[in-house]
């Protein structure tokens, strides 16, 4: 057993970068031994300890954690995530589950499961899609594929419809135009005159604002819609509800927040649905190593509460370890 453990120590860990951000709330395990990790799992499936389950794995990098299942797997020929749900149920399960998937896979479980059942859940493919980059979303589309032997493009073209479809579309392959020869200020007034030329008629146009919004860098974007906003004396947001309806008018106002304030769009949407597990669970699980620190602070100046406080109030037990272990910390 001690060789085996040792040759599992070995294993290497790869923090991928693209995952990682300074603003996260949860970093790298100092002196991580995935060995020691698997066997203390092992363990605690036996004598059904859920607490060190949730200590273990709330305080380990996503890279972490998928050492500890190859090296839980290597010491007991079983799988992680299969032995979980021997002893779990309900929403501790779903949470736990979600942090053993790599980023793609979990947000590829959660694009198939706003796109399920009766309805389609707009908020949830926005909130995704918005939010990860053309990389991000790339490896996305090949682990859904891999996963569920569906392609997200298809699935995204039968489950929504007109406008919205064409935006969704535009945002999942995030192909930047070739702007080389054009000044960065000739490139601002050139899409700020776009836009506005496309609400200038009796129907407002959405292709220009299709365009521009999927195929821009986020910081030359967020200068266009400053200067939108300077010129025009109104929020993007406010002229997006007033030009444009339905889905699309959700999806443009989505896609606008996200660029110019992501953790605050998703501050915003912790507000108005924390008592929806799906919504919490993914917003911590996909940003507790990117930017969750600055979520917290947007929803405090929102709520005038901290979300550390309203995850205490709103959940009891193990679920409400696990849950303030990875929002980490109270703001006062």
């Amino acid at each position: 057993m001690e060789s085996l453990l040792k040759s599992i120590e070995t294993m290497p860990v790869t923090e991928p970068a693209m995952w990682w951000g300074t603003l996260g709330t949860v970093r790298p395990f100092p002196s991580f031994r995935p060995g020691e990790d698997a066997q203390e799992i092992h363990t605690a499936l036996e004598e059904k300890d859920v607490n060190t389950l949730v200590r273990i794995l709330t305080n380990r990098t996503n890279a972490q954690r998928q050492a500890i299942s190859q090296a839980y797997h290597t010491l007991t020929q079983k799988d992680l995530s299969k032995a979980l749900k021997k002893l779990l149920s309900g929403a501790l399960e779903e949470l736990l589950l979600g942090l053993l998937m790599t980023p793609a896979l979990f947000d590829a479980h959660r694009l198939r499961q706003a796109m399920q059942g009766m309805g389609t859940d707009e908020d949830t493919l926005l909130e995704v899609l918005c939010t990860r980059s053309a990389q991000q979303l790339r490896d996305i589309s090949v682990i859904y594929k891999q996963e569920f032997g569906r392609y997200l493009e298809n699935d995204l073209i039968s489950e929504t419809s007109k406008d919205f479809t064409k935006l969704l579309l535009a945002i999942l392959k995030k192909e930047e135009e070739n702007m080389q020869g054009i000044m960065e200020y000739q490139l601002i007034e050139r899409d700020f005159k776009t836009l506005t030329e496309a609400l200038s008629g009796k129907k407002a146009d959405p292709t220009p604002w299709i365009r521009v919004l999927t195929t821009r860098d986020s910081d030359h974007l967020a200068r266009v819609l400053s200067r939108w906003e300077t010129v025009r004396g109104e929020t993007v947001v406010k002229a997006v509800q007033s030009h444009f309806s339905g889905d699309l008018k959700l999806g443009l106002c989505v896609l606008v927040c996200t660029i110019q304030n992501t953790p605050l769009y998703l501050a915003q949407r912790l507000q108005t649905s924390m008592k929806k597990n799906s919504v919490l669970f993914g917003i911590l699980v996909s940003r507790s190593e990117e930017d969750l620190l600055s979520v917290r602070v947007e929803y405090r100046r929102l709520t005038s509460t901290s979300l550390y406080s309203a995850i205490l109030k709103e959940f009891k037990g193990d679920l409400q370890m696990a849950l303030l272990a990875l929002c980490r910390a109270e703001d006062l």
